[in-house]
Formats: C-alpha cells, sequence, structure tokens
C-alpha cells in the first residue's frame, strides 16, 4: 500500500479519468490521511470533490469543496465545483454567490458568465413562484432541521453532513447568523462540538466563525457564552482541522473587538457602546498561558503564537498606542523565553513542532521593534537578563543548558538584544565551555548558540579565537550527524564574519568541495529530521560562494529537489538560505566592476588582483541557469513567495527577486518562467520588500511584459498590477536597460486596451516617456516614441496634445524628420493617429514648426513603404479636416507628390498607398480645388 500522498493523488488522478470514481475517491480519502501539506490538502479535497459530483453526492461535493477553500478561499475550482453541488441541492443563493466569484476572478470565462446568467434566472423563477415555496425554504425552518439531523445520533451519516455543510454556509449569511443566533443556536453549537465527533466540531465552529463575522455585539456575546477557556481548550487539541478552525473563530472575534473586522453593523449595534478592552486582555493573558501548558500540543502553541504574532504589535508605527505589546513584556515575556529556551531532545521539553521556536523568535522581535522609547527598551532587557540569570547554574547543568538555548532564540529575534545578553558574565564563555562537553545534547546547544552569535564581527572575534578549534573537534569526532551539521555550518559562519575563509582554511585543504558533498548528501536523506537538514541548506549558502561548488550542486538533481522541497516550510532560516544559494548559483549578486587602469596599476605595485574564476564566467553562469530552470526553480521561488510575512523578510525577498532577474535574462526562457507561476510571484516582489529588491523585481516584471502576451503572463486583472513596477524604472536614477525595457514592456502593454492605456496615464508615466523621447540614446528615443504612439489612441492623452501651452505635437513633428527609421515609423504612426482623432490638432500641425511641410513631404516620398503609408494619411488627415488647409496644401508641391504616387500602376505591395494618395486627390476633388485626375 503507498505511503506517499503525491503518489496516492496521481493515482486517483488516473482513476478519475478512467471514470473509476470510488477508487479514485478511495486513493485521495488515503492521500488525505497521510498527507501533513496544505497546498495538497486542498488539491486533493478539491479532486475528491470533483469525484462526488460524479457519483451524484452533492452534499459530501459541497463539504469537500469548503474544506478545499477553508484553506484558499481563492481557489476557483473548488468555488465552481461548491457551485455546481449547491446547484443541486437547490440552494440556488448560495451557488449563484460563488458563482459570482468564480466571474470575479476570472471575468472573461464564458462558462462563468453562462451559470450566473442561469443561476440568476432561477432564482428569479423561484422567488416569484408563491409563498408556499418561501415559507419551506424560510430560514427559520432551515435552522431548526438542521439541528435536529445534526443532534440526532440516528440520522444518516449523509444527511448529517449535508446538514452540516448547510449551517455553516447559513452562519455565513447575516439573516441566517442573525436566526440560528435568536434561535437558541449557540447553546446547540455548543452540544456539537461536545459530541467529539471531528466533523460536527468542524461544522459547528466554522458556523461560529461565519456568525462573528463583522459583528461585534454578536462576537462578543459568543465569546463569553462558549467561554474564552473552552475556546483555548479546542485550539489546544491534536488536530491540525480542529485546531486551525478554531484559531480562525478567535482571530475573528479579536478582529471583531478591534474594531478589523468587515466595518458593518447590523440593527442597533451602532447605539451599543461596548467596553472590549476587558476582552482582550482576557484573550491575551489565556494565549500566553498555552505557551507554557505541558496540556497544549504542539500544533496549539504555534497557533497561540500566530495569533500574539497578529494582533499584539502595532499595525502602524504612527499609531502611539502600544499598551499591547507592553502588557504582554509585563506579563507574558518569560513565557515566550521559556518557549525559545525548549530543547526538543529532553525528556521534560514541552509539546513542540518544528516552527514553534522560530515563530516565539519572531513574536520576541516584534515585540522589541513595537517599543517606543528607550525605558520600555531597558525594561525588556532586565526581564530577559534576570530571567536567563536565575536559569544559569554550574551546579545544574541542564538549567544552564535552557539559559543558552534562550540566548540562541532571542538571537533568532531581537538582534540587538541578543547581542547585549551575549556580554553578560559567563554567557560566551559557557558556551564555549559546552562545546567541550562530552555531552551530545550539551554539544548541540552550544553549537547552535555559537552559529547565532557569530552573525556579529565583534562578538565573533571573540569566538574565531576560541570556538574554532572547538569546531573542528566535534566535526572530527562526533558521529551524530545534528552535531555534524552544525559544527560544519558553525565553520562556514565564522569563516565569513572573519572575512575569510578562516575556520574552513585551517580545517582541511580542498575542504570546501568535500564539505559541500557532505551538505548535499545531508540535505538527501530524508532519514535525519528537517530541522536539521535546514542546517545543510544554511552551509551549502555559504560553500556555494566558491564557483566549483555551485556549479557540482546545480547538476545534482535530488540535491535541488530536497533544497525545494524545504524551501515550502515555514521558516525564515530556511527560506533565506535557499535563496541565498540560489543567488550564488545564479551570480545575481553585486560585483564591483574592475577598472583596467587601477588593476595594471596594482599589478605594476605588485599587489594582489583578484581575478574572476573560469566558472564564473557567462557561459557558466547561462549552463546553470538552465539546468535551474529544468529543475523546477519557479515553482519553489513561486512557492517561498507566498509565505507569510513573518518568515518572508525583505531581505529573503530581495535575495529572490534578484534570482528571478537572472532567469529571465534569455527571452526563450521567459514563456517557461510565466507558465511556472512567475509572472505572478514577481508582482508582490515589485510592491513589498527593501528598495533594491522592488527594483530588481520590477525589472524582471519589464523584460517579461516586454515581450509576453499580457493576457497569457498576467491574465485578469493581474495585468493593472503590472504597470506601476514598470513605471517605477522610467526614473532617471535607473540604469539605461531598466529605462529601456520598461517602455518595451509600457509599449506592448499601451497597445491591448484603453483600460491599460488609461492606467499608464493615471501612474503619471507621460511626462517621463515624453522626456525618453527627447533622449540622445537612439535606442531609449525609439522605445519612448513607440509607446507614445500607442498611447495616443487614448483619448485623454489626445487631449493632453490639443492643450495650449504644450510641446508635445511640436517634438512629434520633429520625430517624423529624424534619420532613424523607427523612430519615423513611431513618430508618423503617432501624428497619423492624432490628426485622425482630432481636427484642431490638423491646424496646430503646422504652426508648432516652419518645417512641418519639408517633414511631411519627405514622409510622403520615403523608401520605407510603412513610412511613406503613414506620412500620405498625415497629408489625408489635414486635407479632410479643413476646405482652406487643403488649398494651403495643393499649392504646395505636395500635390506634385501625390499626382505622382497616384499615376503609379495597382501593385499589391503597395496598393494601400496608392489608395490614400488617391483618396487625397479624390477629397481635393470634392472640394473644387482640383479637375479630375487622368491617368494615362
Amino acid at each position: 500500500q503507498m505511503e506517499d500522498p503525491i503518489q496516492l493523488k496521481e493515482e486517483g488522478n488516473k482513476y478519475f479519468q478512467a471514470s473509476e470514481y470510488e477508487k479514485a475517491v478511495q486513493s485521495y480519502t488515503q492521500a488525505l490521511k497521510l498527507n501533513k501539506d496544505k497546498a495538497l490538502q486542498a488539491v486533493l479535497y478539491r479532486n475528491r470533490a470533483a469525484c462526488f459530483l460524479k457519483k451524484w453526492e452533492y452534499a459530501k461535493a459541497a463539504s469537500d469543496a469548503s474544506r478545499a477553500i477553508d484553506i484558499n478561499a481563492s481557489d476557483i475550482k473548488a468555488l465552481y465545483r461548491r457551485s455546481q453541488a449547491l446547484e443541486k441541492l437547490g440552494k440556488l443563493d448560495q451557488a449563484f454567490k460563488d458563482a459570482q466569484k468564480c466571474a470575479t476572478i476570472e471575468p472573461r470565462n464564458k462558462n462563468f458568465q453562462e451559470t450566473l446568467r442561469r443561476l440568476g434566472a432561477n432564482i428569479q423563477e423561484k422567488v416569484t413562484a408563491g409563498g408556499a415555496l418561501r415559507i419551506q425554504f424560510s430560514t427559520d425552518s432551515r435552522v431548526q432541521k438542521m439541528f435536529e439531523i445534526l443532534l440526532d445520533e440516528n440520522s444518516e451519516k449523509d444527511k448529517r453532513e449535508k446538514a452540516a455543510n448547510n449551517l455553516i454556509v447559513l452562519g455565513r449569511e447575516e439573516a441566517g447568523a442573525e436566526r440560528i443566533f435568536q434561535n437558541n443556536g449557540v447553546s446547540l453549537l455548543l452540544q456539537l462540538i461536545e459530541t467529539k465527533n471531528a466533523e460536527l466540531i468542524l461544522a459547528a465552529v466554522r458556523t461560529l466563525s461565519g456568525m462573528c463575522t463583522g459583528h461585534k455585539a454578536r462576537a462578543t456575546a459568543i465569546l463569553h457564552y462558549l467561554g474564552i477557556d473552552n475556546i483555548c481548550m479546542w485550539m489546544s487539541v491534536d488536530n491540525e482541522e480542529i485546531s486551525l478552525a478554531v484559531c480562525n473563530l478567535l482571530q475573528t472575534i479579536t478582529d471583531c473587538l478591534l474594531g478589523q473586522g468587515t466595518g458593518e453593523h447590523h440593527g442597533k449595534e451602532e447605539a451599543v457602546v461596548l467596553d472590549t478592552k476587558k476582552d482582550l486582555r482576557m484573550i491575551t493573558m489565556r494565549l500566553l498561558d498555552m505557551l507554557v501548558s505541558k496540556k497544549v500540543s504542539g500544533q496549539g502553541r504555534d497557533r497561540a503564537l500566530n495569533l500574539l504574532n497578529k494582533n499584539i504589535p502595532r499595525k502602524d508605527l504612527k499609531d502611539h498606542d502600544n499598551s499591547r505589546t507592553v502588557f504582554v513584556i509585563d506579563n507574558g515575556l518569560k513565557k515566550i523565553l521559556k518557549v525559545v529556551g525548549q530543547i526538543p531532545e529532553m525528556p521534560d521539553c514541552l509539546p513542540l513542532t518544528e516552527n514553534t521556536q522560530l515563530t516565539a523568535s519572531v513574536l520576541l522581535n516584534k515585540l522589541y521593534d513595537d517599543l517606543r522609547c528607550d525605558p520600555e527598551r531597558d525594561n525588556y532587557r532586565v526581564i530577559c537578563e534576570e530571567y536567563i540569570k536565575s536559569k544559569i547554574d554550574p551546579q545544574d547543568m541542564d538549567k544552564t543548558l535552557h539559559a543558552i538555548q534562550m540566548v540562541s532564540g532571542v538571537l533568532q529575534g531581537p538582534f540587538d538584544l541578543g547581542n547585549k545578553l551575549l556580554s553578560m558574565k559567563g554567557v560566551m564563555e559557557m558556551m564555549v565551555a559546552l562545546c567541550g562537553s562530552e555531552r551530545e545534547i550539551d554539544q548541540l546547544v552550544a553549537v547552535e548558540a555559537l552559529i547565532h552569535a557569530s552573525t556579529k564581527l565583534s562578538r565573533a572575534t571573540f569566538i574565531i579565537s576560541n570556538g574554532v578549534t572547538l569546531l573542528k573537534e566535534i566535526y572530527k569526532k562526533t558521529k551524530n550527524e545534528k552535531i555534524k551539521i552544525r559544527a560544519l555550518v558553525g565553520l562556514c559562519k565564522l569563516g565569513s564574519a572573519g572575512g575569510t575563509d578562516y575556520g574552513l582554511r585551517q580545517f582541511a585543504e580542498g575542504s570546501t568541495e568535500k564539505l559541500a558533498k557532505q551538505c548535499r548528501k545531508w540535505l538527501c536523506n530524508t532519514s535525519i529530521d528537517a530541522r536539521t537538514r535546514k542546517w545543510a541548506v544554511e552551509g551549502l549558502a555559504y560553500l556555494t560562494l566558491d564557483a566549483d561548488v555551485k556549479d557540482d550542486f546545480v547538476e545534482d538533481e535530488p540535491a535541488l529537489q530536497a533544497m525545494f522541497e524545504l524551501a515550502k516550510a515555514s521558516d525564515k532560516t530556511i527560506l533565506y538560505s535557499v535563496a541565498s544559494t540560489l543567488v550564488n548559483c545564479t551570480n545575481s549578486y553585486d560585483t564591483k566592476e574592475l577598472v583596467p587602469e587601477l588593476v595594471q596599476l596594482a599589478k605594476f605595485s605588485k599587489q594582489h588582483v583578484p581575478e574572476e574564476h573560469p566558472k564564473d564566467k557567462k557561459d557558466f553562469v547561462v549552463k546553470r541557469v538552465k539546468r535551474l530552470l529544468k529543475a523546477g526553480v519557479v515553482s519553489a521561488l513561486a512557492c517561498m513567495v507566498k509565505a507569510d510575512s513573518a518568515i518572508l523578510t525583505d531581505q529573503s525577498k530581495e535575495l529572490i527577486a534578484r534570482v528571478f532577474l537572472a532567469l529571465c535574462e534569455d527571452p526563450k526562457d521567459r514563456g517557461t518562467i510565466v507558465a511556472q507561476g512567475g509572472g505572478k510571484a514577481l508582482i508582490p516582489l515589485a510592491a513589498e520588500g527593501t528598495e533594491v529588491g522592488k527594483i530588481k523585481a520590477s525589472h524582471a516584471l519589464a523584460k517579461i511584459a516586454a515581450i509576453s502576451n499580457p493576457d497569457m503572463a498576467f491574465p485578469g486583472e493581474r495585468v493593472y498590477e503590472v504597470v506601476r513596477p514598470l513605471v517605477s524604472l522610467l526614473n532617471t536614477e535607473r540604469d539605461g536597460l531598466q529605462n529601456y525595457e520598461a517602455l518595451l514592456g509600457l509599449t506592448n502593454f499601451s497597445g491591448r486596451s484603453d483600460k491599460l492605456r488609461m492606467k499608464i496615464v493615471k501612474e503619471r508615466a507621460l511626462p517621463d516617456i515624453e522626456n525618453y523621447m527627447f533622449e540622445n540614446h537612439d535606442q531609449l528615443r525609439q522605445a519612448a516614441t513607440e509607446c507614445m504612439c500607442n498611447l495616443v489612441v487614448n483619448k485623454e492623452v489626445q487631449e493632453r496634445f490639443v492643450a495650449d501651452g504644450n510641446d508635445r505635437l511640436k517634438l512629434v513633428v520633429l520625430l517624423c524628420g529624424e534619420d532613424d527609421e523607427k523612430v519615423q515609423v513611431a513618430a508618423a504612426g503617432a501624428l497619423a493617429m492624432l490628426t485622425a482623432a482630432q481636427k484642431k490638432l490638423c491646424s496646430k500641425m503646422t504652426e508648432v514648426t516652419t518645417q512641418w511641410l519639408e517633414i511631411l513631404q519627405r514622409l510622403c516620398l520615403h523608401d520605407n513603404m510603412e513610412v511613406q503609408h503613414r506620412g500620405l494619411v498625415i497629408a489625408f488627415n489635414l486635407i479632410s479636416a479643413d476646405k482652406e488647409l487643403a488649398k494651403k496644401l495643393v499649392e504646395t508641391e505636395l500635390l506634385e507628390i501625390l499626382t505622382y504616387i497616384s499615376k503609379q500602376e495597382d501593385d499589391p505591395k503597395k496598393q494601400h498607398i496608392l489608395n490614400v494618395a488617391r483618396d487625397c486627390l479624390t477629397r481635393c476633388m470634392d472640394y473644387g480645388l482640383i479637375k479630375p485626375l487622368s491617368r494615362a
């Protein structure tokens, strides 16, 4: 029997395609039991829902689709399948809402539009069908019937599942939520929770969440009725689905109490003044108590930490009220420190997950950053110092070990504070002493602490002089893989902190490649726990600075896939290490250009001049990029971008943006990058992060936008989010390549739709585009002119040309006279469209420059047929605009030019040119300015 959920999913897919739906259900169900990955879980529920639809089991289909939607609210397949199921169940209004969401996500999908029309017609028909039907489907009777089915132990399973799903949907509707609340529904929902049946508990909790959403008074009443102790107890259970559902319920209640819900008011609630501070404080205290309770599961502890992370620190530092943070520091800082001080290998450890301690470190950092003044920060530091001092006992090594682990945890949070804790008397000495201990657990904790401490050079100097020898000895002697891998990373970090490969160089000659190979082995060894394997990734982040190491690494397919798989973990260190490794492999880090004169001078003075490694040259870099793309690096990066903001730091975002830019270098690869989700992933990277990171991501978007079909690369509304990053690259502080590729992208976009042209105008891109039309650089001037050629189709852009007091039209006319043929094509195209759309511009054109006639005549006689055609169209527009203007043109050599062209023999290749010239003369004849033309 298979134990791999991914293989089981593939097996289920094959059964589904073969129409063996029962077998497909069995495969997906087995996969769900084995799977722990949220994203895969959503896919499995969604696929099983499709099977149930085929089997006509609509209640089950709706239930499974709802579970998928709970994981990913914008899962369009799950939404549509639930809509189909609800329609079959007669819940037309709910089916309509799901179909409406689908149509919002993909507005051009004809299937969704047709479904909306059909459901709308059916709903209207039922509404007008008579009172008896309305009574049958009235909310009160529905609520009563659902609870009767759910609380009857003898009810059929299918009926109970259907009732549970319908209850959840009803709780999300305002009218339904109020009916449940008014008809003793909360008490009945509590009874469902007390049945200890997982399905019924989930249904009850999700219904309660829907009832609380956006309604402060109801949320407060439900909180008091259920009791915060009960809610925390349910969140503490060792069942991921229930724990997450209860966490969502408590978050919904908290949002209402903080006034961060939907902002809606129902009934007379606006007149009710609720004092929420007491309730919020009570919730905070219970969450802090959960952190140190042995009765709480690891998942429950993570939920409590996540809720504190989300709701305690200020969202906006301009808000001066940080009282919630101060309260947590005074009442719970020691409890958070106790969590980061846990040692999983020791018997007295609290139940933890792989992410618990890192999440606690993130909370420590957020609380510290939320403090407003030095006295508050001093108080934070004193509490930490006193608590850690109380744990240091030379007579009790286990107790001391917890103290060192706490310091290590703080170093992963507020580093400046951690650095101060390192300077406490005896802490550094104790860390070094523990490295020399015979106990493996002592070595494990001490080595980790040394690694985190070595990030700061001031501390690393002490560690280099004392710790390198110990780490080398530990690496050589220990047989414990967990310690060995940490010792290796310690040596890598110390070498980096010292500005040299000091640790590694002294370790063994040629050690870098040897150690990298060992890291790759650890990375691929799935029998080693993920917490230890992440250290292998961190080691590679340092070792791949070596050109030989990075070249070997990208050729190791299993190691690459193992790293990509680890990148899905919610771990800040792993994400940063994976991103760093990929930056090294793609050479997308910043390098200083060597000035040839200075190099010669250095050689003359016999100074060392660093030379580029052969494997860091372009050919090798391109080869590595191709190898990474083939291995699926884009999908891994897209997954990393989706990580929570607490995990995905601005520094990690910048590294990911650098990698994407390197991947986009070859135009041939950009289609692959888009197909694997790269375009979508780049948008948030261009919007948030470091300034450098945003520029790199914007540049990568520009490369994609320049040559891709926008409808394919950025479907739906997403394309409008790309405009701002492209416009940001027009800034004169950006380099010429960034300016050029941004202009190409905007040209591509402006040729798609008027809505996109309007978006470009609203982002205030016009002045920058006009500036580049004056640029001395031929390619920039050409790109800007082509972009303007597309933009002038827009009415608002045309009005700017018509307005008095600007030289826009003059610039376009003069550009038509440029020697650069590509600039002429674009400028003539712009002028042709402007004069066709705005008659005022026809007369204005003759006034902006004395060279206008000469330029127009040159266009009409141009060797390039595209330029010639556009010139003749301009002439036709001028003649058509006004009889006096036409008379003025007829009196010039332009008449001879038009006559010469018109007399030429018909030719399919240039028939369009001949036709326009003849139309010009026909219009002149209509005015009575010339006599009919007789062709020889």
